[in-house]
């Protein structure tokens, strides 16, 4: 009989991948929980899905903690790790949202308890009273977290999801107008308030703070794209269509967020420790 840690380790995998946007701390809390499994009688154990999801969602919550203290002192802005996926993810719309840089970036505003809370009921469908046991809540105080996460991640969300295939064709076209260098198209491809976010974590180059407006932004892609040896590749990241761009020796990744056809955040990972994934599609579940 195959161990349930092994049957559902993609869905542990992926539900602290959430909690934590880092696929490293969730690989460490899956090691963890499974030290814990080990431990108990398994015999005794009716579900064991649901065990083994409170055991996860403890150790990333504690886990969780930590990494507040610890992204206080991070340098410049913290984005999350970016997950190589297959494009069969983004089939599981729900899914591909969840783990999507956009999402991930919203949930780090919520505090631990309620970040937990949101993944748990939203994405993987939880009834109450097993949220409350793998959070140590009430499950009536379950609930009122629940909704006011709702509100919290409806107010920072886009308001319209984008298909799929719209979000390819505008990040190819946002591809092309990098390459032309030219401002004025890089300003047909974004919305007017758009926001270019970087994470270097102070040991690469990137600005430490979000760039605002789509003049500021395309400027400053037109010209770093004349100045440098630039080259790109599409990919599949967090469920959604990407690419990874090569800056001379350093390179990174690029997620964008769209609403009305316009890109409206843009996501560029930079920091090597953070890019370590790419060879592999990660495995998720719910």
């Amino acid at each position: 009989m195959t161990d349930p840690f092994v049957v559902h380790r993609n869905l542990l995998f992926t539900v602290a991948y959430e909690m934590l946007g880092s696929a490293a701390d969730a690989e460490d809390v899956l090691q963890e929980s499974w030290l814990r499994w080990a431990d108990v009688d398994q015999s005794q154990i009716n579900e064991p899905r649901a065990y083994l999801v409170r055991i996860v969602t403890r150790q990333a919550l504690n886990r969780l903690r930590t990494l507040a203290r610890r992204r206080e002192d991070y340098v410049g802005e913290w984005l999350p790790e970016p997950l190589l996926t297959s494009p069969d993810i983004a089939d599981d719309v729900e899914l591909a949202d969840s783990v999507s840089i956009a999402m991930l970036t919203v949930l780090e505003t919520l505090g631990p308890t309620e970040r937990a809370v949101f993944v748990l009921r939203e994405v993987f469908e939880l009834p109450y009273g097993e949220i409350a046991e793998a959070t140590g809540k009430s499950p009536a105080a379950v609930r009122q977290i629940a909704k006011r996460a709702r509100e919290h991640v409806a107010a920072r969300r886009p308001r319209v999801q984008v298909s799929r295939s719209e979000q390819r064709t505008v990040v190819e076209r946002f591809q092309r107008a990098l390459r032309t260098g030219q401002v004025q198209e890089l300003l047909e491809v974004m919305a007017p308030d758009v926001v270019l976010v970087s994470d270097g974590g102070g040991v690469v180059t990137a600005a430490r703070v979000p760039i605002h407006g789509a003049q500021v932004v395309a400027k400053l892609l037109a010209r770093a794209y004349q100045v440098n040896d630039i080259t790109m590749a599409p990919l599949w990241l967090n469920g959604a269509p990407a690419f990874r761009i090569q800056v001379g020796e350093q390179f990174g990744t690029v997620s964008v967020e769209i609403e009305d056809g316009k890109i409206s955040r843009i996501f560029a990972i930079v920091n090597p420790h953070k890019l370590t994934r790419l060879d592999e599609a990660a495995e998720l579940a719910r």
